[in-house]
C-alpha cells in the first residue's frame, strides 16, 4: 500500500499524513508549496508539487500510489467560486485521475450535514452543496470509496470516544481532527468500510468500540 494525500498541509490532512506514517505506510503528499510543506509535514513524507485544479498534473503526481485520501477544503474567502472549485471540481479531478491510475480505495473527508441545503454553512458560497456533489461523483465513479463526514472539527485531541452513524443521521457534535485522521486511515484496512458514507463525532459517554465494529455497524 502507498498512500496519496491531497490537502496534506491542511489541519486534517497533515494529521492523516502523520497517521499513515505511524502505521508504516509510505506517503506521497500533494502540496502547492514544497518549502512550506517541508516545515509542516514529517520528513518521511514524499512531497510532490501540484494542484487539484490542474487535472494534467494529478495523473503524474499519483505515481505508483495505490490508495488516495482527500482532505482538501475551500478556505473562507471572498471568492464565491472557492467551494465550487476546490470542493467539487478539485475532488472530481482527483476521482478522474484515480480511475485512470487504478486507485484501489478513495477516502474523502466531507462534512456532517452535507445533504442539508438549509444549513448555515451554505451561506459560505454553498460549501455543503458542492461537498455533496463531490460525494455523488465518487459514488457514481465505480471506485471503491469511503466518505467520512465529521462534525465540528477541533484541533486539540481528547479522550472522547468515536460515535459513527450512517448518512444523514447525525446533525450536531464535534470531533478532534486526530480522530478523523484515524478513521480515514482505518477505513483503508477495514473491509466493512468500503463503499459507505459514515458520519462521525466524539462523545465522552459513548460506548467504546473497535474500528471494525464501528464500520460494520453502518449499513
Amino acid at each position: 500500500m502507498k498512500a496519496f494525500v491531497a490537502g496534506a498541509t491542511g489541519e486534517t490532512g497533515r494529521r492523516i499524513v502523520e497517521e499513515l506514517i505511524a502505521r508504516g505506510i509510505p506517503v506521497r503528499a500533494l502540496v502547492r508549496d514544497i518549502q512550506k510543506a517541508r516545515s509542516i509535514l514529517p520528513a518521511e513524507a514524499e512531497l510532490v508539487q501540484g494542484d487539484v485544479l490542474d487535472r494534467q498534473s494529478l495523473t503524474t503526481a499519483l505515481g505508483d500510489c495505490t490508495v488516495l485520501l482527500c482532505a482538501t477544503g475551500a478556505k473562507p474567502s471572498f471568492d464565491p467560486t472557492g467551494p465550487y472549485k476546490v470542493d467539487y471540481e478539485g475532488t472530481k479531478n482527483l476521482v478522474d485521475a484515480a480511475k485512470t491510475k487504478g486507485i484501489e480505495h478513495f477516502v474523502l473527508v466531507s462534512s456532517l450535514a452535507a445533504s442539508q441545503f438549509f444549513h448555515p454553512l451554505n451561506l459560505f458560497w454553498l460549501i455543503l452543496v458542492w461537498k455533496k456533489q463531490a460525494e455523488e461523483y465518487i459514488q457514481k465513479s465505480g471506485l471503491t470509496y469511503t466518505i467520512v463526514r465529521p462534525g465540528g472539527l477541533k484541533n486539540e485531541d481528547n479522550s472522547n470516544h468515536i460515535v459513527m452513524q450512517s448518512a444523514d443521521t447525525l446533525f450536531e457534535g464535534s470531533i478532534p481532527r486526530q480522530k478523523v485522521a484515524q478513521v480515514c486511515v482505518e477505513a483503508l484496512f477495514e473491509p466493512t468500510a468500503r463503499n459507505k458514507i459514515v458520519e462521525i463525532i466524539a462523545k465522552p459517554d459513548a460506548a467504546v468500540k473497535s474500528f471494525g465494529e464501528l464500520f460494520a455497524s453502518i449499513a
